[in-house]
């Protein structure tokens, strides 16, 4: 066999391993260590294996990783995510749709804290969900509007795709966080405007509108004042250059642990549990980044990203072409893997034959901001996408009640705003990265 065609086969049988629900760090570490095997011997291999795995985990900037996900478990145990619901019902609750609406928002909220979409999700699914169908929405409208609401978790910093990405490209961390902003901004507008599209023309989906007196508003203004005085921390901080984004993570930590403390949220057993669910999903991360690594130094052997690259350069066709293509590309492997996955088999292959184009002239740093972005989008795209959309089945496990092909016929709607935004991100990059420019 040739090497290219070695490197095939090892993708192959990766996408076969994820599709028949083999662990995904386990579909991408096999196929990876037999092809290195084919490819270079089993001595090659195992003086790789020596130091790969140390030199991985070892990383002083993944450690930002799980300090972010540690403040998001404290925010979840600590109870923030309820408040964050209740005011923005206050909010909302006057116009027709406003629960569900408040349900997206409080994810958006709720996501620039936690840095995790599945988190998000689950943690406002079972405060919202509960209440929107109290008051009678539709199953179809309450689980697609909060399992939508929930993939902002991916664009919105700290989004834990987001910084793996960036470290992957060594890109700085900061200004990806800048440039994630107003696409996340459009997303909650997009969301916002289709529900209340959604319950125009489905008047039935929706009950009456009911306002909120204002003291409901002010007693909840006032109660989401641990997770305003935690993101403006934190935040500030890194924009403001006082500190980098891994001691931010840590001065977020520490200061949710203290807040969820004094609120009297906290106890050793939520603690404990804070500290388990950190430490199974840092553990899940870091073996996908060892299955990665193993693949994608096995596909550099066989030469298969350089020559991908080298047959997309002599493609005579638009470089937008070529990006619409890897955007379809991300969308359909979505059905198969998540984002993190995603992110970290396929971008050492297909960053360099972005960085090798170009895009309305921009420079080597907007470039990769912006194509971070791009995919950052597709994934959150293929979060709720059929057939798979891992928060549709996040719901589906929260709203027993509701046939999961109701969730995804709700999702449509969003699904369109989503392509809408996708596309005016490839055609303005600008959209991206003038709050990157203008902050730094």
């Amino acid at each position: 066999m040739t090497t290219m065609s070695i490197g095939l086969t090892m993708f192959g049988a990766m996408l076969v391993l994820m599709a028949v629900r083999v662990p995904i760090a386990i579909s991408m570490f096999v196929p990876g260590a037999v092809g290195y095997i084919a490819l270079a011997g089993w001595l090659p291999l195992l003086s790789h294996l020596k130091g790969a795995v140390y030199g991985r985990v070892s990383v002083y900037d993944l450690s930002v990783i799980p300090l972010f996900m540690f403040m998001g478990a404290l925010a979840v145990q600590g109870g923030l995510s309820r408040a964050l619901f209740n005011f923005a019902n206050a909010l909302l609750g006057r116009f027709k749709g406003g629960m569900a609406m408040a349900g997206v928002l409080a994810c958006a909220a709720f996501g620039s804290i936690s840095g995790s979409t599945v988190a998000t999700t689950a943690t406002i699914a079972q405060v919202a969900y509960p209440e929107m169908r109290r008051i009678k929405y539709s199953g179809r409208l309450a689980t697609a509007a909060l399992a939508t609401g929930g993939t902002m978790g991916v664009l919105l910093p700290p989004s834990v795709t987001l910084m793996v990405y960036a470290i992957l490209t060594e890109q700085n961390i900061t200004k990806m966080f800048l440039a994630a902003y107003v696409p996340a901004i459009l997303a909650a507008i997009g969301y916002l405007l289709a529900i209340a599209v959604i319950v125009r023309l489905h008047p039935e989906q929706a009950p009456a509108a009911q306002a909120v007196p204002r003291h409901e508003l002010v007693a909840g203004a006032r109660a989401v004042w641990p997770i305003v005085l935690i993101f403006t921390v934190v935040f500030g901080g890194i924009y403001g250059g006082l500190f980098t984004a891994t001691e931010g993570a840590s001065i977020g930590t520490m200061l949710t642990f203290v807040i969820t403390m004094v609120r009297g949220e906290m106890n050793p057993t939520k603690l404990a549990a804070g500290v388990r669910t950190t430490a199974q999903t840092s553990g899940m991360i870091f073996l996908i980044f060892i299955g990665a690594d193993m693949i994608n130094a096995s596909l550099a052997l066989s030469q298969l990203p350089a020559q991908l690259a080298e047959v997309v350069g002599h493609l005579q066709i638009s470089p937008l072409v070529v990006m619409a293509g890897i955007m379809i590309f991300y969308i359909i492997l979505g059905c198969v893997m998540d984002e993190m996955s995603m992110i970290l088999l396929t971008v050492p292959t297909l960053f360099p034959v972005i960085m090798g184009m170009d895009f309305f002239g921009l420079d080597a740093a907007d470039k990769a901001q912006w194509f971070g972005v791009l995919i950052l989008t597709v994934c959150a795209i293929g979060m709720i996408f059929p057939p798979v959309g891992l928060n549709v089945y996040i719901m589906n496990g929260l709203a027993k009640d509701v046939p999961m092909t109701e969730t995804y016929k709700g999702v449509l709607p969003f699904l369109i705003t989503d392509f809408i935004r996708l596309g005016l991100l490839i055609s303005f990059p600008g959209l991206a990265l003038w709050l990157v420019h203008l902050l730094t």
